[in-house]
């Protein structure tokens, strides 16, 4: 039987929930999704369409019902200060893994950039030149491939610069942390009507953000000749810049939910983690794009 606590005091029991459904259903979600994935990449698309599109179905049902229940059991006072502290570091730990996510990007870039390609080019006192074709000299970025009429790599035009659209996404995302913050304010003030107004202007600016980067993609591939075969230039580009929009689509998800248990009033000033939490995530996908901006684009 679960152990219920009625207040939020330390004192109180642990709250250990029933068991659940859930993780099975998780499981079975994945499996179809990444199953259907595995089919597309082998041509067999209609199958694996059909399959993904399941496993995304079963993960949707996933969420409303487990996080329902999440939601119930908070409000409902079944959580103490102990729980709200194991909320707290498990978010800690979730975006610690996302940055080394995202480290491990930036280390390939790094290791690309500074090590691989000038070694490859002879750099030093090692004549390697020809090893990936003839005459091979390195530049950042590399756009020049050789035989590219015969072969599957499309050279680029041009590289993706920092300023015009990269510029304008770095100002929408910015903008969409202090929107948030001032939504925190509100929220610590106990001005409800701040609160759901700032999650409303971050949500659109998220959401901006993510119509913005795909007319740049749609330029990049159209105007640009930039796509995935354009070489390890395209692949890195495609590979950060892609990963980071895929947060700031699970985020503006997050703030939307949390906008409407805004809405509902099911925050107070002293108890608001679900809020804080999804606040964390965002202002650290911030924090990743000046990385992206500065290492991707600029430099």
């Amino acid at each position: 039987m679960s152990t219920q606590a009625d207040t939020h005091t330390d004192n109180a029991a642990y709250y250990i929930p029933e068991p659940s459904r859930w993780p099975i259903i998780a499981v079975f979600g994945m499996f179809m999704l990444f199953f259907g994935l595995v089919l597309s990449i082998n041509k067999m698309s209609l199958a694996g369409s059909l399959i993904m599109v399941t496993g995304f179905a079963v993960l949707a049902h996933l969420m409303h019902g487990w996080f329902g229940a999440v939601i119930d059991e908070n409000l409902s006072g079944k959580y103490n200060g102990q729980v709200d502290r194991s909320f707290r570091q498990g978010m800690f730990w979730f975006i610690t893994s996302e940055a080394a996510f995202f480290v491990t990007f930036f280390g390939c870039l790094f290791y690309l950039r500074n090590i691989t390609l000038p070694w490859l080019g002879g750099d030093g006192q090692l004549a390697t030149s020809n090893i990936l074709w003839e005459g091979f000299q390195y530049n950042w970025p590399l756009l020049n491939l050789p035989d590219a009429d015969t072969t599957k790599y499309v050279p680029a035009k041009e590289a993706m610069g920092p300023w015009g659209l990269p510029l304008l996404n770095t100002i929408i995302l910015l903008s969409s942390g202090v929107t948030l913050t001032w939504a925190h304010w509100g929220l610590k003030k106990g001005n409800n009507t701040q609160l759901v107004r700032g999650l409303i202007m971050t949500i659109t600016l998220g959401t901006i953000f993510f119509f913005v980067q795909g007319y740049e993609y749609w330029h990049a591939h159209h105007a640009m000749d930039l796509t995935l075969n354009s070489g390890v230039y395209g692949s890195t580009f495609y590979m950060l810049t892609g990963f980071h929009g895929l947060h700031v689509t699970i985020g503006t998800i997050m703030l939307i939910v949390i906008a409407v248990r805004s809405a509902r009033h099911h925050f107070t000033e002293h108890n608001h983690f679900a809020f804080e939490a999804v606040a964390w995530y965002w202002h650290f996908v911030d924090v990743v794009w000046i990385a992206l901006f500065i290492f991707v684009y600029w430099l």
